[in-house]
Parts: C-alpha cells; structure tokens; sequence
C-alpha cells in the first residue's frame, strides 16, 4: 500500500478547526485595491469557514488535518 499524501496546494489554503471544519482565506485579497470599498476590503479581511458541501473534497484530500 503506498504512502497516503496530502496534498500540497490544499494544505497550504486550509486550515483545520477544532471542531473538525475547516477555514481559509478570502477572495479577491492579492492587489487592485484601489476600485474596491473599504468595506469590501475590512470584510475580506476575516476569513471564511469552508461550505458543508466542501467539506468531504477537503478532508479526501488532507487526510492528516
């Protein structure tokens, strides 16, 4: 049986919860600041929880987290 992996992109997006979610960055946070509101950029600022619908794709691939 081969080594079972995580893989390398996801673990570098996500982050695991105590509670067995999983969290990760918010869009649209890299550069063009200039045309968005502030508000837009404050609520980017938070991170996001990952949807329920997403969760078995991301726990297949991060089996360690």
């Amino acid at each position: 049986m081969p080594k079972l992996k995580s893989n390398r992109g996801a673990s570098k997006r996500f982050r695991a919860t105590g509670n067995g979610g999983f969290k990760c960055r918010s869009a649209n946070r890299s550069h063009g600041f200039t045309s968005k509101s502030t508000k837009r950029k404050r609520h980017a600022r938070a991170g996001l929880h990952v949807r329920d619908e997403d969760l078995g794709r991301i726990e297949q691939m991060m089996p360690f987290a």
